[in-house]
């Protein structure tokens, strides 16, 4: 995983904001939000996002296929249509909708179709399901920003589509990093991309 340069991210992350105020919304803003992601194995996406301050939960599922209650095998298979995703908890007052973003496009390739280092289907696939017109209109948004500022050399694939229904995954997959640290992935594949990313985003993260 390449993460890509900060401070392009940060200038990307303060245009959005600046878009986004309404002073009227934040007042009334007193519920949690919620992010469905998908950028390839869940084990990973989800222990980026685990530790960030204002994040109340993370949940690993399917979501976007055609099965019901699919199984970790069947979504395996690549038949299903599900992808790996996570379900994300949050308090927009203490981590904005467009800060998720910048966390999900900088912990993974975008511009990989259907594939995320070795994992490889449209299981492992980059996408966004909003929850709102206006999670739309941001991911929208930053995904033309970001694929007009030369970061990556091949066009970004991400998929934009509204939520569907989510299926948590089997109870052995929640939190699957922190509770098998010695497990091959999480040591040789895991573990150096979250050390990477707890350096970049040290202050985003709980104590």
């Amino acid at each position: 995983m390449k993460f890509t340069t900060t401070l392009l991210f940060s200038a990307l992350l303060s245009t959005l904001s600046a878009q986004a105020q309404n002073p009227t919304k934040k007042i009334m803003n007193t519920q949690l939000e919620t992010a469905t992601l998908g950028s390839g194995c869940f084990w990973c996406t989800e222990a980026f996002f685990l530790p960030l301050k204002g994040v109340e939960s993370v949940v690993s599922g399917y979501s976007g296929g055609k099965v019901k209650n699919p199984t970790y095998r069947e979504v395996c298979s690549g038949l299903t249509g599900h992808a790996e995703v996570i379900q994300v908890k949050f308090d927009p007052k203490v981590i904005s909708y467009a800060e998720v973003l910048e966390i999900f496009w900088n912990t993974h390739d975008p511009t990989t179709l259907n594939k995320q280092g070795a994992d490889e289907g449209t299981q492992y696939r980059s996408v966004v399901f909003y929850h709102s017109e206006e999670q739309k209109k941001t991911a929208e948004e930053y995904k033309k920003q970001l694929a007009s500022s030369g970061v990556y050399k091949n066009p970004i694939v991400t998929e934009i589509s509204p939520a569907a229904t989510f299926y948590p995954a089997e109870d052995y997959h929640q939190n699957y990093y922190a509770l098998n640290p010695n497990q091959g992935y999480c040591q040789y594949v895991i573990r150096p991309k979250v050390e990477k990313f707890n350096k970049q985003y040290g202050s985003k993260l709980k104590k």
